[in-house]
């Protein structure tokens, strides 16, 4: 049996993209394991299902790279909004919906030549309120708080933009961190029950922001959509931001720009086709 499949990017955050309305994925967290291996697979951080939704035009599924499950991808559902406009499949709008485990988000994509090059997505609200993120912390916001990984005091901000954030501010060069080694012990930490994706942030001279991801499940990885947004609330909650104005986030992959108001955070962001193909299974 055949599957086809489209590679797609949005700053490098890179996903294998599956048509459900023309096509079947059995065991898709057995799939996400096979296919994302680099060297034995095909290369990814993941796997998205586009399906059928009655409550939106499309739905999208998110499989990580070790097969978990995650409820939103703030890069997977720009690529989702290019795949269904690219290939016709909402009929030329340039407004559309999309579900996910988050709930619908609505996208706005700006085209050019019969194609999207960039989506605004509303984001919806970001949750602060620990027990909702989820995070064991008592308060209702938990904003520079301490906590010791690896005999090291971090001071740490939590937010959750349909999935768990874990937002580190740091003055020391965020390029010379050994990712490899940190991120796993915050991802890990007893203070996360469902684990956490963790940003390391620094503070440009411009004010715009420069982050790395560790993403649960998937490892360091050269974008995270919704750690973006993440780290533009707590960039804002921290006095580092302003809320209600256009804040640049550099990811490894790319910049995305995010803008936290009192309703919503809204990201902005191009999306890439790499190539497509077929894969046995």
């Amino acid at each position: 049996m055949k599957l086809s499949f489209t590679k797609m990017h949005g700053c490098g955050n890179n996903y294998l993209y599956f048509n459900c309305f023309e096509q079947t994925v059995s065991d898709p967290e057995a799939l996400s394991i096979r296919l994302s291996e680099p060297h034995f697979g095909i290369g990814s951080d993941g796997i998205i299902l586009i399906s059928p939704s009655d409550k939106a035009d499309a739905q999208m599924r998110i499989f990580n790279a070790d097969g978990s499950e995650g409820r939103m991808c703030g890069n997977g559902i720009r690529c989702v909004g290019k795949y269904l406009y690219d290939n016709g499949m909402v009929g030329g709008r340039t407004t559309i919906t999309v579900d996910t485990l988050s709930g619908v988000k609505t996208l706005t994509l700006s085209v050019k030549d019969g194609r999207m090059e960039t989506a605004r997505v509303d984001m919806g609200a970001a949750i602060l309120t620990p027990r909702d993120i989820p995070a064991a912390l008592d308060g209702e916001r938990a904003i520079g708080v301490p906590l010791v990984v690896d005999e090291t005091v971090y001071h740490i901000t939590c937010v959750s933009m349909g999935n768990p954030h874990c937002v580190v501010f740091l003055e020391e060069d965020i390029d010379q961190l050994d990712l490899p080694r940190i991120g796993p012990k915050f991802e890990h930490n007893a203070l996360f029950p469902e684990r956490v994706n963790t940003e390391f942030v620094n503070i440009l001279p411009d004010g715009s922001l420069k982050m790395r991801v560790w993403e649960r499940g998937s490892g360091e990885t050269w974008a995270c959509g919704t750690g973006a947004c993440a780290v533009g609330v707590a960039a804002c909650l921290t006095g580092r931001a302003r809320m209600n104005e256009d804040i640049t986030v550099h990811l490894r992959g790319g910049d995305l720009t995010v803008q936290y108001t009192d309703e919503t955070v809204f990201m902005t962001g191009a999306a890439t086709t790499v190539c497509k193909g077929e894969v046995e299974i």
